[in-house]
């Protein structure tokens, strides 16, 4: 009788979701996804299914990792509006690690890769889309009410400007752009959209 595999998944899915992260889906072969996880093919098929269902574990799990930065920024309702969004986007590029930020965000890395994604995949990146600028738009409607905006811009807009600015964030986080510089750039868009 085979001997069960026995493997720690959250670290299994950790690994993979790392490997993604740093080379992309196609880059990402089954083989390297081996050799980060440490688990054999067999297991991979019989425990996570293909690639594909793989990568969407691992999609799935980083969206766990980014509820936990809402929930303690954007979501949390002790801190003022700006506080709150302030706090997001240190938590989130600013005050992260070099390595980690160097390597953007998985999510606006495969957006900018997603020509051969499954339906499944693509609905997995649009909804996390989905639940940050729907955090940003709730802070945004918020400061609207209070008088908190600048002249002429609206929740909406001020969310969907936030939302860029995360993205873009991330895409300069890529280049090597320092936690001082991107904080510089957070300041003076926070600064720009209030009133």
């Amino acid at each position: 009788m085979a001997r069960p595999v026995e493997f720690v998944y959250e670290d299994v899915l950790t690994n993979a979701m790392e490997q993604f992260w740093r080379e992309g889906f196609e880059a990402s072969s089954v083989q390297k996804l081996l050799d980060v996880t440490g688990i054999n093919r067999g297991t991979l098929y019989n425990s996570f299914g293909d690639k594909d269902a793989f990568f969407k574990s691992c999609l799935e799990h980083y969206s766990k990792l980014v509820d936990g930065e809402l929930a303690s920024s954007l979501n949390n309702e002790q801190l003022s509006t700006w506080a709150a969004v302030s706090k997001y986007f240190d938590t989130t590029v600013v005050g992260t690690s070099n390595k980690r930020r160097s390597m953007g965000c998985l999510i606006v890395n495969s957006f900018c890769e997603s020509i051969n994604y499954d339906k499944d995949i693509q609905k997995l990146l649009k909804n996390y889309y989905g639940v940050i600028r729907k955090a940003l738009l709730k802070r945004m409607k918020d400061a609207e009410k209070a008088g908190e905006l600048a002249n002429g811009l609206n929740a909406d807009l001020a969310a969907d400007v936030l939302l860029n600015l995360l993205s873009g964030l991330r895409v300069h986080s890529r280049e090597g752009k320092t936690g001082k510089q991107l904080a510089d750039v957070v300041a003076f868009t926070l600064k720009s959209v209030q009133a």
